[in-house]
Order: structure tokens, then C-alpha cells, then sequence
């Protein structure tokens, strides 16, 4: 039996479940999660591997299409490059609310890269006979490889998906060991685990001004010391990430370091606090010191 072999890149616009879908399909949580827009910064990695291929899904940023700034500007930037080395492409989309800020993620797509349509969310269409009309509208604007809908919060349709996305792949040996799940360490996963709790426990405006950078990382056995910094871009922010009393700083790093030891699967002491760079998400070298391109 032929064993295939490549590289996916995820794209969407912000919110349509595209890490969600990834850790679906990989099977583990490769990326965070959130409701808030701009939660995927970096491109990372995640590695699915089976008897008869490996399917390396690159999960990017949501392209933002409305808004500019130094650290947007950073993020499409990512995008944009994920494209150079992919052999397909999921384009993923809201089921319940397609519209042209999708359209124009699409018309980044090279046109030589075969593209499967992945209408995320059905499960959330309250009149389902939506559906076969939205189907038809978007194959009229691309040829696609193949349209799916599905759930990738409950999993309806994500074997279709995959296995249709395994028959788009190149033949091909195996790069990643079978047993990684990801390119990135398990530095980058503490400080991601925390923006996450940041951002499930904080409003809906402070996410933008924020960042988790790991100061200190240590190994001790089957014990992790892990000492994070949340830099925010104003000192009224600080004190809405620590909360009255300490309160919500003390939330997010528990909630966090209870993960990571599930991730990890050892002991975390993990420390949190709060720094002020109000610049951090403006300067593009800033940007550069804390990992952005």
C-alpha cells in the first residue's frame, strides 16, 4: 500500500474553529483554543501520523482583514508565508456566517494549490436546509477539491474530512517520528497554556494588548519550573489581569499549571506575573524580541 506524505495549511478568517479543527484531526491539543479573535499567533505545527500516511497540518492566525497594526500586520505576515511550502489547503469557514472577509482569505490562495472547502459549525445551523445552497454558492467561486461540512466541536464529518484530505496528499515517506505531535517544545506550550487562561478569564478587549513570554524553564526529573511574564500594553490592564486581591492572576496560573500537567504528564510549579511594555504590540521591533516575524 502507498503511503502519502505533506503539509497542510489551515486558513480562515478569525473564529471559525480552525485550531479547534486541527486538534480534532490530530487527535491532541496541539494549539489553544478560545472564543476571542487573534488567539492562533504563530504557525505551529501539528503531526498526524498513520499506517498509510502523515499529515502535518500547519495551524496560522486568523487573517485579519479590517484591522491594521504592527502586531496584525505580523500575524497576516505569518499567514501569507505558510502558503510557500504546503501542498494543500483547508480553507475553513462558519457555516452560520459566510461572508467577504472569507472570500478574500480565499483569493490569497494560489491558485496552482488544491483547496478543500471546510464548512466548520454545522452543528450550529438552527435551518440546516441552509446548507446545500451554501454549498453550491462556494463551489461556484473556486474549483475545489473537495466541499465538507462538519463539526469539529462534537466531530461530525472530521474521519470524511481527513480521509478525503489523505487522498489529496503527494505519495510520499514519512518526515516527523510517529510518535511527535508537534514541532514546537514544550517552553512555547507553557507560555501559550497561559495566554489561553488569560484570555478565557479576561474581557473581550484586553487580549489585544497581551503576550506570555517564559523568563525561566527548568527540568527536574519528571518536575517542570516554569516562570511566565504577561506583558500588557497598559498599567490598567495589569490590574485587570491580577484581579482584586490577586484573585485572577492566582486563577489563571492554576488553571494553567493544571493543564500543563496533564500536557506534560508531571509536576508543574509554574510562577506568573504581570510586566508593562506599552509599546510591545506597536514597534515592530518589539515584535521581533518577543518571537513575532
Amino acid at each position: 500500500m502507498s503511503h502519502r506524505f505533506g503539509f497542510v495549511g489551515v486558513l480562515g478568517r478569525p473564529n471559525v474553529g480552525k485550531s479547534t479543527l486541527v486538534n480534532r484531526l490530530v487527535g491532541q491539543k496541539i494549539t489553544i483554543t478560545s472564543r476571542k479573535p487573534q488567539t492562533t499567533r504563530h504557525a505551529i505545527l501539528g503531526i498526524l501520523s498513520r499506517d498509510d500516511a502523515q499529515v502535518v497540518f500547519v495551524d496560522t492566525p486568523g487573517y485579519q482583514t479590517r484591522h491594521g497594526g504592527a502586531l496584525n500586520q505580523a500575524l497576516n505576515r505569518t499567514v501569507s508565508d505558510s502558503l510557500a511550502d504546503v501542498d494543500v489547503v483547508l480553507w475553513v469557514v462558519d457555516a452560520t456566517r459566510v461572508g467577504d472577509a472569507d472570500f478574500r482569505v480565499l483569493s490569497l490562495i494560489p491558485a496552482r494549490l488544491p483547496v478543500i472547502a471546510v464548512l466548520n459549525k454545522v452543528d450550529l445551523l438552527t435551518d440546516k436546509t441552509r446548507l446545500l445552497p451554501l454549498m453550491s454558492d462556494l463551489a461556484a467561486r473556486r474549483d475545489f477539491r473537495a466541499l465538507v461540512p462538519v463539526s469539529a466541536g462534537n466531530g461530525a464529518q472530521c474521519d470524511d474530512l481527513l480521509n478525503t484530505l489523505v487522498e489529496s496528499l503527494p505519495e510520499g515517506p514519512a518526515l516527523y517520528d510517529v510518535d511527535q505531535v508537534t514541532d514546537r517544545s514544550e517552553r512555547f506550550l507553557a507560555a501559550e497554556i497561559v495566554r489561553e487562561k488569560l484570555f478565557r478569564l479576561t474581557g473581550d478587549e484586553l487580549p489585544y494588548g497581551t503576550n506570555v513570554v517564559v523568563d525561566g524553564f527548568e527540568t527536574e526529573g519528571r518536575l517542570r519550573r516554569i516562570h511566565c511574564v504577561i506583558v500588557v500594553a497598559r498599567d490598567s490592564h495589569k490590574g485587570m489581569v491580577i484581579g482584586h486581591g490577586g484573585e485572577r492572576l492566582k486563577r489563571i496560573a492554576t488553571e494553567a499549571r493544571m493543564d500543563l500537567e496533564r500536557e506534560l504528564d508531571g509536576r508543574v510549579y509554574l510562577d506568573v506575573r504581570v510586566r508593562v511594555d506599552a509599546a510591545w504590540n506597536r514597534d515592530p521591533a518589539r515584535l521581533r524580541k518577543y518571537g513575532y516575524a
